[in-house]
């Protein structure tokens, strides 16, 4: 039996250990840390290169859209779930599947080398330390799955002037809480979504906020249409062959002008000098708002810093400013692996599927979660998980190296042309694309022409509704028996846990428009599917 060591217990490891088990390995998992969670589990205090969400953070995608495919989230928990929510919940499945036993907390792995003979068996030797003990222990193994995450080491740029300033100066990697910073002044500079959440929760106990960013960006609401999650209510099959159909500029300006329906970006000194799509999405449901209030002010990029204030690129200048917040994102890397074999340059990474090395004479050291998906993670580094134990088994053959650095290049390309230059667009994957594209290499996408065939209600679902991961469990190797139920009850598990006051009465639905609707889409359906 071949043994697989693990390197963290965060979200992707713990379905690492699962995936090695169901394929019949031997998983050793070495977490640093003396819990599960990675990211997800959430500490007071600050750890150097351990990455942590703030005590409020909120994930961003559905609970159905980012569970893992065999294991629905309760119905209980809520629609989008605070951070204890998240860590409950990998507890729930590291217990339902006795994943604990197989992890050696406070061990750091120290290095991961080729064995002398590795182009012959494929062999690792992996040294690590304990951390209490100090006691150093090396090991050989068959195969080793890299499940770091890319969130751990904060990127920090060098401002003119940021090594004069006198006042607090951190990285959204070591905030926490806002409570330190009441009738403050304070700069937080970069956008994304740590940026934006830092932004909101201080504007509520600060004097003002000042938000710097370079270009702006555009900004998404967590609930969609009818109260339904956004990430529910667009990503589906059918919106995705909408959307290969349609022009892109006519896209962008159908979402753009319904991004500007809630608020105008332009107006709100938000809206970026480049396409819809060209930059990550931010989530945020209370920037506006807080915008609106004057608690929070917009403002360009970052020209110089003084002992007491800044100056923007604009000229406009503040004072009196007493901390900065560094919202500007991470350098991801793996220092225990030699770079011969895995090298990382500005956050550009050579990997098939960003995962193999696409040179290596055998295919048995593989990286996961090192994505940056329009959607949820945990069933990508799922997916990549049970790829790649397959891989490791021979049950599944990847391309040549020849066509590995093909795919490669190709998604290089694609990114080029796609986003904005930055070390933030360097991982980007769409979701379903890449999810099935990790299928397909699998066996287990499925296949929609069989399944109009065979059971139209469920195909019509997994068209027409939200792609949740339980569709990459109906066929093929791992294939589980609960997963049609789970893609008939998911909107149950979506809404019900709202449902915490009785009305007393039914609501009236207006079904006649629906039919219409329904009607066309299922004609459109069977024009591109069947």
């Amino acid at each position: 039996m071949k043994e697989v060591a693990i390197i963290g217990a965060g979200a992707s490891g713990l379905t690492a250990i699962k995936c090695c088990l169901d394929e019949g390995l031997v998983p050793t998992c070495f977490e640093r840390t003396d819990d599960i969670g990675g990211l997800w589990n959430y500490t007071e205090e600050v750890r150097d290169e351990q990455a942590c969400v703030m005590k409020s953070t909120i994930i961003n995608t559905s609970k159905e859209m980012m569970c893992y495919s065999d294991f629905p989230i309760p119905e209980q928990f809520p629609m989008y779930l605070h951070n204890k929510y998240v860590k409950r919940y990998f507890k729930m499945y590291a217990d339902n599947f006795k994943l604990v036993e197989h992890i050696q907390f406070n061990t750091e792995v120290l290095s991961v080398k080729q064995a002398e003979d590795f182009d012959m068996n494929g062999q690792w030797v992996i040294s690590t330390r304990d951390k209490k003990t100090k006691n150093e222990v090396t090991k050989t193994f068959d195969a080793v799955l890299v499940c770091t995450g890319h969130h751990a080491c904060p990127n920090k740029p060098d401002f003119p002037g940021l090594s004069k300033f006198k006042g607090k100066v951190i990285h959204s990697h070591d905030y926490k809480t806002p409570n330190e910073y009441h009738d403050k002044r304070v700069v937080i500079i970069g956008i994304g979504n740590s940026g934006g959440d830092a932004a909101v929760e201080l504007s509520h106990v600060t004097s003002q906020v000042f938000l710097s960013t370079r270009r702006g960006s555009w900004v998404f609401n967590r609930i969609g249409p009818n109260g339904i999650p956004i990430d529910i209510a667009f990503t589906s099959r059918f919106t995705l062959a909408m959307q290969r159909l349609m022009p892109r500029y006519v896209l962008e300006s159908l979402v753009s002008s319904t991004l500007n329906k809630r608020f105008d970006h332009a107006a709100y000194s938000l809206q970026p000098n480049h396409s819809l799509f060209a930059q990550h999405p931010m989530m945020n449901d209370d920037l506006p708002n807080r915008i609106a209030s004057g608690s929070v002010r917009i403002k360009t990029d970052i020209k110089c810093f003084t002992e007491t204030g800044v100056e923007f690129t604009d000229g406009t200048k503040e004072e009196n400013i007493d901390a900065v917040v560094l919202a500007t994102g991470y350098i991801f890397g793996f220092p225990f692996i030699d770079e011969s074999v895995i090298d990382v340059q500005d956050n550009r990474i050579e990997l098939f599927k960003y995962m193999f090395p696409p040179d290596l004479k055998k295919s048995t050291i593989c990286i996961v979660g090192c994505v940056q998906p329009i959607g949820a993670l945990m069933p990508i580094s799922e997916l990549q998980c049970r790829l790649a134990t397959r891989v490791f088994k021979g049950d599944v053959t990847l391309p040549s190296s020849d066509n590995m650095w093909g795919d490669i290049r190709a998604k290089e390309e694609r990114m080029r042309q796609t986003y904005v230059k930055s070390k933030r667009h360097t991982i980007q994957v769409d979701w379903i694309p890449f999810m099935d594209e990790l299928a397909t290499l699998n066996g287990c996408k499925p296949n929609l022409g069989m399944l109009i065939r065979r059971d139209l209600h469920l195909a019509m679902k997994c068209i027409l509704g939200p792609c949740t991961p339980y569709q990459y469990r109906l066929e093929g190797p791992g294939k589980w028996d609960g997963a049609r139920d789970a893609i008939f009850t998911q909107m149950d598990r979506t809404l019900n846990c709202l449902k915490t006051r009785p009305l007393g009465f039914e609501p009236k639905k207006s079904g006649g428009l629906f039919l219409l609707i329904l009607v066309v889409l299922l004609a459109i359906v069977y024009k591109l599917f069947f």
